[in-house]
């Protein structure tokens, strides 16, 4: 093994926001940001001060256009996200795209084939997957402690915050959606990590208190090839922010509470049945340390792109999870976006 170091990729991160901002700081010591772009460029000012060598640009396609650029973050608003991701592939980067990855699922078809043609490695950005807990119950399902797996159920929410319904989310046209298409996108994609593709889907969307012409609450049930079933709630009606997701096997339990932050500490909890049943063995591991989801997610997304490896959620997981949000919104009543690129 050379002792040499690997030359570090350039990348840009395209929409420097909230997201963005978390996006730019967990390439630290895993790649060099070359660019950082926003169409406010104080914003771009501002994430570039935090790498030394980072520009600040406004128009995404000076980073496109730069041969030393490798791969590019996308994490602008739902409306921009395929077609900045489409630019790039079609100009040879790799991309990591913030979740949902498009208005709908055809914007992610048309990502896909472009990314077929050109050989561009395409991530989706479900950083939840690499939640600690949900790390664990990762490990715990691969090492066969729950036995077969039978159903999973989860809920996931907030309150919203004054005003809400006035801000980009509410505004299908750039949101393709209300809360399915929000946080409701990260529980299908862990429900599908886990008990794999879904062929049968139901459920409704509603908007229950917000004065907005998107959803805000879902409700699924989702049912895999195995029979496996997943019910889902998301919801921007919970006063009190919420994450809870339950993993049913043959032979165990497990239960994931809390993403840090306002939504409590994040722990994972086995229940493991015993040969005379009754109460369960039971093991905690508690995670106060907060998220370190965003890093291991770029590391993988380095990883994809080193190794030459499909990524995992990719494009496909990407447009099958956006297939399940359309069907839900069809029987809803919702207008499914129809947005091209």
């Amino acid at each position: 093994m050379s002792d040499h170091p690997l030359p570090s990729m350039q990348f840009a991160v395209i929409g420097c926001g909230l997201i963005g901002r978390k996006r730019a700081a967990a390439l630290t010591g895993r790649a060099a940001l070359r660019y950082a772009c926003d169409l406010e460029i104080g914003r771009a000012a501002d994430v570039a001060k935090l790498t030394a060598g980072c520009q600040a640009i406004s128009d995404y396609q000076v980073a496109l256009a730069d041969p030393a650029i490798e791969a590019v973050i996308v994490s602008t608003l739902n409306a921009s996200l395929a077609p900045i991701a489409l630019a790039a592939v079609r100009a040879g980067k790799h991309v990591l795209v913030e979740k949902p990855g498009a208005l709908n699922a055809s914007q992610l078809r048309t990502v896909q084939a472009a990314a077929a043609e050109t050989g561009a490695r395409v991530r989706l950005g479900y950083n939840h997957r690499f939640h600690p807990a949900l790390q664990m119950a990762r490990v715990l399902v691969d090492q066969g402690t729950l036995g077969p797996l039978m159903m999973l159920r989860a809920r996931y929410g907030h309150g919203g915050r004054k005003g809400y319904d006035r801000e980009w989310r509410a505004n299908p046209e750039l949101s393709g959606g209300g809360e399915l298409i929000d946080q409701g996108v990260h529980l299908i994609d862990l429900a599908s990590w886990f008990l794999g593709d879904f062929a049968t889907v139901d459920g409704h969307a509603t908007t229950y208190f917000w004065d907005m012409e998107v959803d805000d609450n879902a409700f699924l049930s989702l049912r895999a090839v195995g029979g496996q079933t997943a019910w889902l709630h998301v919801s921007c009606t919970e006063w009190k922010n919420l994450f809870s997701l339950e993993l049913y096997g043959r032979n165990a339990k497990i239960a994931i509470e809390g993403l840090g932050g306002s939504y409590g500490v994040e722990r994972c909890t086995c229940y493991q049945m015993l040969p005379e049943m009754g109460p369960p063995e039971t093991t905690t591991w508690e995670y106060p340390r907060g998220d370190d989801s965003w890093a291991m997610e770029t590391k993988a997304f380095i990883d994809d792109i080193r190794l030459g490896r499909d990524p995992a959620p990719g494009l496909r997981e990407g447009i099958r999870t956006l297939e399940i949000v359309e069907a839900v919104y069809q029987k809803s009543g919702f207008p499914v976006s129809t947005a091209e690129i």
